[in-house]
This record gives structure tokens, sequence and C-alpha cells, in this order.
């Protein structure tokens, strides 16, 4: 082989620039040129003005500095034209006339569909999982996923001390489009007393019942954990209608949000404050934890191993604490089961 290429793909996650290293290292060791692809698969599209703009030589005194740095070094971003059979024809003829003849491939599903693809084109892949949201069935784990559940822990907890203190109860937003793993786990681990993710359906009003329990029981600071995903599983609310009439101005087309569903929660339970808080981006833009960061360096050095002995169309996963492969396909059609116990643990307690 007589380079191979690396990039990252889709959202960004603590634990790619990780990746990036250990996929360096390894290389450095098996005496094989690395090329780093900028923004995902948008530099095998060679969109910018400058090929140096597009790639660039990864040496591994350029990269052993930025294991601990968040975010994504080589830079990432999503690229809908890679979804045409012309585009992936170019990025794997980039891919040839560079003489590259390998790609690790760090993100998510949508990247790991590249990834495949690009291995039907004759480029062989190997999958490295990238993602907070932790909605890859096949593995336990995916890279930035422990780092945003710690993110959420420290917030969630810093927010129930002031909510003691004001007798206030909080709803806090967190990620999660589709998958409510950051949510339930933050939970589970502060002690939340109810949390809403994309997977149950649910209602205002029963969240409301549910909190009112709470304060009937003298727990005036009761958390309430969801999903940023969640409100596509709540079932029909007049939220319009509801917060006009209740003295609170709200606009029709307006989306509902952790605020305005905040506003509702008070209304509905008669107290004098209900407060939210979004943690936002900061899940991502943290540095990465240790065991992010161990399965980063697992997982890089795997990846470059399997491209030397000629393995290909392959991902990473994690399973029992032990960093094993699959192939592509297989993983994108595991099914995912959600912890429903767990779930109906927090919301029945």
């Amino acid at each position: 082989m007589f380079k191979i290429g690396v990039l990252t793909s889709g959202g960004d996650a603590p634990g790619m620039n990780a990746a990036v290293m250990s996929v360096a290292k390894s290389a450095a060791l098996y005496g094989i040129p690395l090329v780093g692809i900028k923004r995902g698969y948008n530099g095998l599209l060679r969109k910018s003005a400058s090929l140096y703009d597009d790639m660039e030589e990864l040496r591994l005194d350029t990269v052993l500095d930025i294991a601990d740095l968040p975010g994504t070094y080589l830079r990432t971003a999503r690229c809908k034209e890679f979804m045409e059979p012309k585009w992936r024809e170019f990025a794997a003829n980039t891919l040839r006339e560079m003489g590259i003849g390998g790609l690790v491939v760090i993100g998510g599903d949508g990247s790991f569909h590249g990834a495949e693809f690009l291995c039907q084109l004759g480029i062989p892949c190997i999958g490295i999982p990238g993602t907070i949201d932790n909605d890859l069935p096949y593995t336990e784990l995916t890279l930035g996923y422990d780092t945003a559940v710690n993110v959420c822990v420290d917030a969630i907890r810093a927010i129930r001390a002031t909510s003691r203190s004001h007798d206030r109860p909080h709803v806090v937003e967190v990620m999660g489009r589709h998958c409510g793993d950051i949510a339930l786990t933050a939970a589970v681990s502060t002690g939340a007393e109810i949390v809403i993710v994309p997977e149950v359906r649910w209602s205002v009003e029963d969240v409301a019942q549910r909190l009112n329990r709470q304060l009937n029981k003298g727990n005036t600071r009761a958390t309430i954990v969801v999903a940023e995903g969640c409100w596509e599983a709540m079932e029909p609310f007049d939220m319009y209608n509801f917060l006009n009439s209740h003295g609170k101005k709200c606009f029709e087309g307006e989306p509902i949000s952790a605020n305005r569903f905040a506003s509702i929660l008070k209304r509905m339970c008669g107290m004098v404050e209900v407060r939210s808080t979004v943690v936002g981006y900061t899940q991502r833009g943290e540095t990465p934890s240790a065991r992010d960061s161990a399965f980063a360096f697992e997982a890089g050095h795997l990846a470059v191993r399997l491209l030397r002995d000629g393995i290909s169309n392959q991902v990473i996963g994690m399973h029992n604490g032990k960093v094993f492969y699959q192939s592509i396909g297989e993983a994108l059609q595991t099914k995912r089961e959600f912890r429903r116990g767990l779930y109906d643990l927090v919301n029945n307690m």
C-alpha cells in the first residue's frame, strides 16, 4: 500500500482528533505515508481552490499534540453530493490519482454509507464510529458519547444545586436527535425525576401530572431531562392557544422548545417559575474523556492494521469493553434496542 487517507465526517465529536493521531502513529509504525482529507468527503470532491486546502500530508510530529484537542483538526462538513454516483466515482478517482490505497473514515452512519460506496468502487475503507449520540447499534460505544454524557452530568448537577436553592423545577435539553442515550444516561447519573426521549411517545399532560406528583411530595426542584429530538415524539398539543390564553405570547408557527415547554409546565402546575437550560454544543466541544481517548487510540491502530493486512469494508466497534470489527453492511443493518426498563425506572420513581 503506497498511502492511506483519513477523514472526519458528519458532526464533530470529542475523540476524533485522538483517533486521527492514533492513525498517524500507527501508519508511522508500519512505514505508511498518511494523507488527511479535509472537511469530510468534500475534500475528495476537490471543492477548494487549492489541493492543499483539501488534503494535507499528516506527519507524526504534526498531529502528536492534537489528541487532547476537542473538535476535529481535519474539519468536518456534510456532503450531499456524495449521494450521487457520479460524485462518488469522482472521489474514488481522486484517491487513485493521489496514490491513496486505503481510507479511514471517522463518523456516523451517513459516513459509513459513504465508505461502503467507495468500497464498491474498489477503494478499501475502514470506519471508526464518531458521533456523540451513540446511535450506531452495532457498537456499545461511539467516540464522543462518554464525553457528551459527562458534560451533561456536570451541567445537570450544577442546575439541580441552584434549583434546590430556589425551589424551582428545571427543564434541561441535551443533544440526541433520534437517539435518547445521552438524555437517559445523564438522567440516571444525576437522579433526575423525569426523562423524555425520541424513542417513546409522550404527552405534555402526562409530564405535567408527573411533575405535580413530585411537587405534592415536597420535591420543588425536580429535573426534567429532554433529548433535543423528543419533540417529534410528542402527542399533539395546542401550544399556541394554551400559552396565549394563559398570558404568554406565542405566535403561530413558532416551534416547541425547552423554554416554551417550561412555560407550559409552569402554568399547568401552578408554580412560581419553571426554568430551562439547553446544554447545546458544549457537548461536542469538550476535551475527550479518558474512555473516549482510549477507544480512539485502539480503534485508530486497528484501522491501520486492517488496511495493511488487506482487510476492507469493515467498521470498528466496542463490545463488552473490547474493540472488534465487522462488515459495514452488517453493522448498518443491526437493530437498536432501547433501554426501556431503565427509562421506566427513572419516570416511575
